[in-house]
């Protein structure tokens, strides 16, 4: 079907929440996609951070085949080996906790929440402005931002929003603190670092009254920063932590993993999902951990962010670059609309990037990226402003 016949579809039968570009892509390899008309694009968002192994990884591919001929479903009230091995998986390579399995990652925070609130009940959850935590109830009440929050009122209660600074922080936990929730580099945000004086803070906090701090690793976790999880990288290490995005290789996970002092607050009956955990998404998860867990492949993000970095910062329209790894955010000029640049690169120059605000750029290339393709990128973003 054509794009135009597409879009007549959605305009009579789909729920308009999504601004679609008028693109149809109908298959990916790696870092590259292809378009309904054979237009070859470079991907430098992998489903926002979805496909850190690249499109269709064959090994990925084998592993939801070979177990969809097998079993696709059974429900959590049995087992089965790939949601065990997994659980087994990302407690060793984290906080050597307990793992639930939800279906996104506004799902992973919900089970957080709840957590934190079963560890702790009443208490609050102090969030910091600028997050970005899911659009469910729970996660959405944790995202301090007008916009969308404004029109779903009344939200959930008990969520204190505070500025990134630790005199705020304090200001804000006290005895009737559950838990404290940050992304260690608010993606949606705009690509903005936490700075580690902020996550000491946090960490002290949390254990001078008992509360838990929960790092929410959707868009940081596997290997998109250079570690497995971000947290690696900084000087704390949180008492639970959430992950989805990348963890299914391409299909549709959430997980919470805590650590031992949280890993035996639920109990049987708190907290559920019909899909969550399914053979045939843990079979391709397992892989997609093993790849995104080799040593070598997260010294070449680190390399390749370096890189990519390096190159962005010179250009002329470009005033800064944030993040780590491969996570990277470029500020640019007055005058140059992020929006704007990034509807051109992919009509123009056939490069899927996206922006995170009027002026910030967000790019999220497949961790498998080459030398070639990351330069390839930054000259094409370079054409776009004269």
């Amino acid at each position: 079907m054509s794009v135009a016949e597409l879009r007549e579809l959605e305009r009579a039968y789909a729920i308009p929440t999504y601004m679609r570009n008028p693109v149809q892509f109908v298959r990916g390899e790696g870092a590259t996609l292809w378009d309904a008309e054979g237009n070859e694009y470079l991907d430098f968002l992998a489903g926002i951070s979805v496909l850190n192994v690249g499109h269709c990884h064959p090994r990925v591919v084998a592993a939801i085949q070979e177990q969809a001929t097998r079993l696709m479903h059974v429900s959590n009230l049995y087992y089965t080996e790939p949601v065990m091995l997994l659980s087994k998986a990302l407690s060793d390579s984290s906080l050597r906790g307990k793992v639930f399995f939800a279906n996104s990652g506004a799902e992973a925070n919900e089970a957080a929440i709840k957590l934190a609130r079963r560890a702790k009940p009443g208490g609050e959850i102090v969030v910091l402005r600028d997050a970005f935590h899911g659009r469910t109830y729970g996660a959405l009440s944790a995202t301090p931002q007008e916009a969308k929050q404004a029109p779903f009122a009344p939200l959930v209660p008990g969520f204190v929003p505070v500025a990134k600074e630790p005199d705020a922080l304090a200001a804000a936990v006290g005895p009737q603190t559950a838990a404290i929730l940050l992304e260690p580099i608010q993606g949606e945000g705009g690509v903005l670092p936490l700075s580690d004086e902020l996550l000491i803070a946090a960490r002290e906090l949390c254990d001078q009254v008992g509360a838990a701090l929960i790092f929410d690793e959707v868009q940081t976790g596997m290997g998109r920063t250079g570690t497995l999880w971000a947290y690696e990288q900084t000087p704390v290490v949180p008492d639970a932590l959430t992950t989805a995005k990348a963890l299914g290789g391409g299909l549709p996970i959430g997980a919470l993993i805590t650590g031992p002092r949280l890993a035996d607050v639920f109990e049987p009956g708190d907290h559920a999902s019909t899909f969550a955990g399914g053979p045939v998404i843990c079979a391709a998860a397992l892989v997609a951990l093993e790849i995104c867990s080799d040593p070598e492949l997260l010294a070449s993000v680190v390399a390749l962010g370096e890189r990519f970095a390096a190159a962005l910062e010179e250009l002329p329209f470009v005033t800064s670059v944030r993040g780590r790894g491969l996570l990277v955010g470029a500020e640019l000029v007055p005058g140059v609309s992020a929006v704007e640049l990034a509807r051109r690169a992919l009509s123009e120059e056939r490069l899927v990037i996206n922006a995170t605000g009027p002026s910030s750029l967000r790019m999220e290339p497949p961790l498998i990226v080459t030398e070639a393709e990351i330069d390839d990128a930054v000259a094409r973003i370079g054409r776009l402003v004269s």
